[in-house]
């Protein structure tokens, strides 16, 4: 993890390298420096930038050297994309870059301070000029930088590391800007918060990242509890307590591998919690491996499997960031932990196993993992009587196929939850995208044999998945529904393809801060 400093230090005497915001405006590039560059680094740079064709797009990076009036070696320019338009629906033409610059969105500063992050691997310090005065901007800023500097390094052997060591992400990063006196406090409070975040996220990408020979259930039970904060209570039911708990969608997913299954607990309950805050449930799926099962993937299918437990690193980034920020509400994560494995002792389709609330489950497809162990963690949670249960899992393809691979689906069994978290991830810079659970939906997983099959029609994945978790959300004192929200992360979890704003080849942490953010609300109301 970088260090990220809210640094007045004037941008001139700013050492190594230096990134400045680039706007798509009307008439060509605008530099959003708020008046901090020097005159005459001002006029070189934007002369510079109308000569190099540099048109501020989106993950657009440019790089200068000898740029008077600066002390930097090295000036990186970083695309925010178009400016906002005006009331007429015209783009403005950057006259007042002040002004426009307060309106571009936190998310493209965060994506450009990930893009610009990148393009510096190897030096030293970063310098990101704030182009306006918001702290909640200069905490996007420092977000996206301390993402967009990761590298998961920890597999590699002795002789790779003098290479690593030169293009190494920059260990240091200002965000400079100069707030006033009175807004100073704030705005350090809210880039030291969003470093908090940033710094579970990261633990969270390094876990997807982990192979699955070293990551397995009982390895990633030891590592949560190694890396929970003092006022997170860790709990760890092993293959033979799951038995006894009558766990049978955990217990049958896990009995075909030689690494048994494990239900995390981890549970952040501070003092000052209230009854109006309320508590939390939060369920990460957790398969450290997913080969299909006797229902056996393709080879190709099977090279990123070892990222099917992002929604539990997720789960676990998220509460241990809400216990780092100090955040006043009850939260408690549950991760389903199992290795889906063809085994001699694999579970096989045809097979019925009891699950967690005692409700029977017909197994038709064995690579359908993911929601035996979600539903027995979600009815675990609705044992408890929170006031809401998310769950966060990459669940299905089939919402890839809706979304692609950059956005999640969300589904509740109550509106007004789902647009809660769509508003926290809008809020804290992840894509997701609200589906609904529509009625005839349920029909398709009738059983012959059991209380509900695992799978249904063959159209409509997401949907089947998402209905079959909410049938095990349970109830409240009073009989109805508990809230229940879920996200199908299985797009946006790893990223396999080219790296894009803060986001770098590998594991991303998705929902880490959504689930922050979730929280965060929930314990403002």
């Amino acid at each position: 993890m970088p260090d990220i400093a809210l640094s007045p230090q004037p941008v001139s005497q700013a050492p190594d390298t230096l990134a400045v915001f680039v706007a798509k405006g009307g008439d060509g590039p605008v530099l959003l420096d708020a008046d901090r560059l020097p005159q005459e680094a001002r006029e070189h740079l934007s002369d510079a930038l109308s000569q190099l064709r540099v048109s501020g797009k989106a993950d657009e990076v440019a790089r200068f050297t000898g740029v008077p009036g600066l002390a930097a070696t090295l000036v990186l320019s970083a695309g925010v994309g178009p400016l906002p338009k005006d009331e007429s629906g015209q783009q403005t033409n950057g006259q007042d870059d002040a002004a426009e610059a307060a309106q571009v969105p936190l998310e493209a500063l965060r994506r450009a301070a990930g893009a610009a992050a990148r393009a510096c691997g190897g030096r030293k310090r970063l310098g990101l000029v704030a182009p306006d005065e918001r702290p909640a901007a200069f905490a996007a800023i420092a977000q996206g930088a301390a993402l967009g500097a990761y590298k998961f390094t920890d597999h590699r052997g002795i002789k790779a590391a003098e290479g690593l060591a030169k293009e190494a992400p920059v260990p240091a990063i200002d965000v400079l800007a100069d707030p006033a006196a009175d807004e100073r406090e704030e705005a350090e409070a809210e880039v030291a918060a969003a470093a908090t975040v940033v710094a579970r996220q990261r633990w969270a990408r390094d876990l997807v990242n982990m192979a699955p020979n070293v990551l397995y259930p009982e390895s990633f039970a030891l590592t949560v509890r190694e890396a929970a904060p003092d006022s997170v209570t860790v709990e760890e039911l092993d293959e033979e307590e799951l038995a006894e708990g009558g766990f049978g969608g955990i217990v049958g997913v896990g009995q075909g591998s030689a690494r048994p299954p494990r239900l995390v607990t981890i549970s952040y309950s501070p003092a000052d919690a209230s009854e109006e805050t309320g508590k939390l449930a939060f369920v990460g799926k957790g398969i450290t491996f997913d080969s299909g099962g006797l229902c056996i993937k393709p080879g190709k299918s099977m090279i990123t499997m070892k990222c099917d437990m992002g929604g539990a690193a997720a789960v676990a980034a998220a509460v241990f960031a809400i216990a780092d920020l100090g955040l006043p509400i009850e939260v408690t994560g549950y991760l389903c932990l199992a290795e889906n494995m063809p085994g001699d002792n694999a579970q096989r389709p045809g097979d019925v196993v009891t699950m967690r609330d005692g409700q029977t489950v017909e197994i038709i497809n064995t690579d359908a993992e993911g929601r035996l162990v979600m539903a027995d963690g979600i009815a675990l949670a609705a044992e408890t009587g929170p006031d809401a249960i998310i769950d966060v899992a990459t669940l299905t393809g089939a919402c890839m196929v809706a979304l692609g691979t950059r956005t999640a689906g969300v589904f509740a069994n109550d509106d007004a939850l789902q647009g809660e978290l769509t508003s926290a991830a809008t809020a804290s810079g992840e894509a997701v995208w609200p589906l609904p659970i529509t009625s005839e939906i349920r029909a398709g997983m009738d059983s012959l044999v059991a209380d509900i099959s695992h799978m249904g029609a063959d159209m409509g994945g997401a949907m089947t998945a998402a209905a079959f978790l909410r049938n095990f959300a349970g109830t409240d004192a009073d009989g109805r529904p508990i809230p229940w929200g879920h996200l199908d992360i299985a797009g946006p979890a790893y990223n396999d393809s080219s790296p894009h704003g803060y986001t770098v080849k590998g594991g991303t942490g998705f929902a880490t801060r959504t689930l922050v953010e979730f929280a965060r609300a929930r314990s403002e109301d």
